[in-house]
Order: C-alpha cells, then sequence, then structure tokens
C-alpha cells in the first residue's frame, strides 16, 4: 500500500469521525507524546511490583519520583489534548490522560504513606534478610567520635526490626539512623546480641497486636564498646567512658550494629568472658537470680530444675550450686556430662521421671524451678513439693496461675522482678569474672539471620544460648 492511499484512507477516517485533518494531526502527536511517558510507566510499575513488600525503600522512593514525573506528564498531556480539539470536543482523549494523572497521584499518596511509616522512621532501606551487607563498623561516615558525644555526626546502623505480627518472616534488616548520645547515655558498637523467649514473643502476637508499635526494634541485651558517651554518663559501676567494654540490660534494640542505650543499662564486660558470652550473661542470668530467690532456696536442700540445659536453666544450675543447694536437673541425657560438670544430678525427662526424681532425693525436694513450661515439669513439680509457694516458673503461665505456684515474668499478673533483676547485674559480672559462672553459647548466628535464629529458639531445646552477631 502506496503513501498516498495511506493518507486517502487517514483522511477518509477523520472525516467519518468528524475531525478536521488540521485537528487529527494534534490528536495524532499528542498521543505519540503520551507513548513515551506510557510506556515508561508501565516498565516501572512492572519493577515496582517486583519490588513490593517492603522490600527495598530505595526503589519505593526512585519510583515514587517516578509517579511525580509520570501524573505532571498525563496531567499535561490532558491540557495539550484539551486545547488541540478546540477546546475539549472530543472528551475521552482528554478523560483518558486525565484518569492517568489521578491514579499516578493515587500511587504517589500510597508510596509516600509507605515511605513515612518505614524510611522516616528508620532512615533507610528495608532489605531482606540473608541478603543484607551489615555497614562497616570502620566507614559509617561519621567523625572520630569524641569522648563526650559533642561532635558526633549522623551514622547509620543495621537494626533488625518485626515490620508485622506473626513468625520470624515478619523480620526485616534496616538502616537505622543513629544520633548522638545525649545526657546519660552511651553510644554501643555492639559486638554480640543474646537472643531469648521474649524476643519473638514479642512480635508473635502473645502479648499485642497493636499496631501502633509496628515497626518493632527487637533486643534485650547485648556487649560491645563505648564508642561515644553523653554527659553525666554512669551506670551501675560507675562513670563509662569511650573504649571500655560493656554488657547492657535491660534495653531496646539489641538487635543492631549500634544502639544508644542509658548509661544505667550498661555494666563492665568480664573480661574472662568473650563478647558472644557476655552477649548471653544478664538476662538469662537475672531471670535466673529471680528464680532462685523466689524458690527461697537455701544450703542443704534439695532443688529441682526443669529444662536445665537451656540458657536460664543452665544459670539456676550454676547459682543454686554457688549457694550450697543439691541440684537434680532434668535435661535430655546428651546434656547430662555438661551438668555434671556444673555440680547438678542430671536425670533424663520423659514417662517415669517422678520415679526417677524420688529415688535420686528419697529424703524429698523442697522446691521446683521450671524453665520448660511442660505439663510434664509442672505436674511432677506439685507431686513432689509440698509448699506450692516454693514452685516457680517462668514458662507455664496459665497453668501456672491456675495450679496457684509462682508465676514469673513480663506476662499479666506475673512477678517481674524487675528490682532483683537489675540488683543482680553486678553480681553476675562479678561471679563470671571469677570464673564461678559460665555462659555456654550454642550457637552464634550473622545478624542478617536473625530469623532462623529465631525459629531455633521457639523450637526449644537449645543447649545454651543463640548469640547473634554483627
Amino acid at each position: 500500500m502506496d503513501e498516498r492511499t495511506l493518507r486517502q484512507q487517514r483522511r477518509y477516517l477523520l472525516t467519518t469521525l468528524g475531525i478536521k485533518p488540521r485537528e487529527g494531526r494534534r490528536i495524532y502527536r499528542g498521543v505519540a507524546a503520551g507513548i513515551a511517558p506510557g510506556s515508561a510507566e508501565l516498565a516501572a510499575l512492572v519493577v515496582n511490583y517486583a519490588l513490593s513488600d517492603e522490600r527495598r525503600m530505595r526503589g519505593q522512593v526512585v519510583f515514587a519520583g517516578f509517579q511525580v514525573v509520570f501524573a505532571a506528564a498525563w496531567a499535561a498531556m490532558a491540557i495539550l489534548m484539551r486545547h488541540s480539539t478546540g477546546g475539549g470536543r472530543y472528551p475521552l482523549f482528554f478523560l483518558g490522560f486525565a484518569v492517568c494523572a489521578g491514579l499516578n497521584g493515587v500511587a504517589l499518596i500510597v508510596r509516600v504513606r509507605q515511605m513515612h511509616r518505614i524510611s522516616l522512621e528508620f532512615g533507610g532501606s528495608l532489605t531482606p534478610l540473608g541478603t543484607a551487607q551489615l555497614p562497616s563498623r570502620a566507614s559509617s561516615g561519621a567523625e572520630r567520635l569524641h569522648p563526650r558525644g559533642e561532635t558526633l555526626t549522623h551514622q547509620v546502623a543495621a537494626a533488625v526490626v518485626a515490620t508485622a505480627y506473626g513468625g520470624p518472616e515478619v523480620l526485616r534488616l534496616v538502616d537505622a539512623p543513629t544520633a548522638a548520645p545525649g545526657p546519660g547515655e552511651v553510644l554501643l558498637d555492639v559486638r554480640a546480641a543474646g537472643t531469648n523467649p521474649v524476643d519473638y514473643k514479642s512480635y508473635s502476637g502473645a502479648f499485642s497486636r497493636d499496631p501502633a508499635a509496628l515497626p518493632m526494634r527487637l533486643g534485650l541485651e547485648a556487649s560491645g564498646m563505648v564508642t561515644a558517651v553523653g554527659q553525666n554518663a554512669a551506670g551501675p559501676a560507675g562513670p563509662i567512658a569511650v573504649g571500655d567494654e560493656v554488657v547492657a540490660y535491660r534495653i531496646q534494640g539489641a538487635y543492631a550494629s549500634q544502639v544508644v542505650v542509658p548509661a544505667e543499662a550498661v555494666v563492665p564486660k568480664p573480661p574472662a568472658l568473650s563478647f558472644e558470652e557476655a552477649g548471653g550473661l544478664l538476662l538469662a542470668g537475672a531471670t535466673a537470680v529471680h528464680c532462685v530467690s523466689a524458690a527461697a532456696i537455701t544450703a542443704g536442700e534439695t532443688v529441682v530444675i526443669h529444662g536445665a540445659a537451656g540458657g536460664v536453666g543452665l544459670m539456676a544450675v550454676q547459682l543454686a550450686r554457688i549457694a550450697g543447694v543439691r541440684v537434680v536437673a532434668t535435661a535430655s541425657e546428651s546434656r547430662h556430662a555438661y551438668l555434671r560438670e556444673l555440680g547438678a544430678e542430671p536425670v533424663t525427662y520423659g514417662p517415669g521421671l517422678l520415679e526417677r526424681i524420688r529415688s535420686l532425693a528419697p529424703v524429698g525436694v523442697a522446691a521446683a524451678i521450671d524453665t520448660a513450661g511442660t505439663d510434664e515439669a509442672i505436674d511432677v513439680s506439685l507431686a513432689l513439693v509440698a509448699d506450692y509457694h516454693r514452685v516457680v516458673s517462668i514458662a507455664a503461665v496459665r497453668r501456672g496461675f491456675a495450679e496457684g505456684i509462682r508465676v514469673l515474668g513480663g506476662a499479666p499478673g506475673a512477678d517481674p522482678g524487675t528490682e532483683i533483676r537489675a540488683a543482680a547485674r553486678l553480681e553476675l559480672v562479678r561471679l563470671a569474672e571469677a570464673r564461678r559462672l559460665r555462659v555456654r553459647v550454642a550457637a552464634t548466628v550473622p545478624l542478617t539471620e536473625v530469623a532462623e535464629a529465631h525459629r531455633l529458639v521457639a523450637r526449644g531445646h537449645t543447649f545454651g544460648k543463640i548469640v547473634l552477631v554483627p
């Protein structure tokens, strides 16, 4: 078909539609001008879909910019079509471009809301765990840190957050801004962070499902080095200085490469412990101190400790032995040799547990500490201990309340032991420094693999502490 025939057919089509040839050329030019931004927008939307689920905040920002440009482009096309067709005699063209502009505006609002919720609060990109590269401690973009923190510039740290309530799949690694510590605060360069059941329970929905608490920073204990201090920064052991190796508990946001914490939460790291061991010392240790105190055990008595090979259980075994108490420890057989090293008398849990304990302690058992939370642990404890107020549990909350035993921890109605746990920190450090208290690290896991670490903790039966390492 030659050029002349094409022109004739085009003229015939325009005449049929009631459009003058000159107006038709303007329409063609307008539609052609709209093809470029339209095609680019389609490609952007496809890529943007692939980057959804808040996985790449930098991508979110880029496409928010695209949407501003596209909305303006479609609005310009709408205006062009209105003027080029004689004041809007062909409203379908105008309406199409106007709708495209409106849709881009709506998409922009949604994108900004996402960025306000995540990027503005945490200052950076959400990255799928397992693929992230943590920022180097040496290349944080900050100046040399001043001993008093006055000239500390804005830094970015890697931090773990829960973006929703659910399982470990909701955890993300974000770039979190780290400001200079204020009065009574210190900046901690985290070397290890202890994991604990309360960490995954906090975002599982077991305690609350308040959307205002999201995104949620995780981690209550960490070890590391102080890199900046605010004015009047002093902890329970005295003033804190840059370069101090410390342990921090109880804090918020320990799952990070750096975190600003209250100085009152910081105590010296025992030189006898590695950073990984120190990172798992205080929460389990303070909880064990609370358990031993609540059970009111004294030298010469016998106590049963259920779940003795876990983080809290191992600490409770050692503290009870230091107090001169005989310890019968329930654990799987593979853990028995280590428990004997700590001075305990291990027994295997499972059918026949009550009889096995009675054969070991025919005179009787004065108290029981449950860190396992199983019905077997509660049933056996109630059968052995006459005074139910000396049966203590940190795990069997509902059953514990129903049976009238001592329930410890953060559950509603439980005894949080805030003061006794805080006061225990320096004594735990002293015992660890004297090598009278061990911290058994079951595994060290990279911060980027925190989801897998939480799966291990949730399954239970860990032999000691699982520690995250930035």
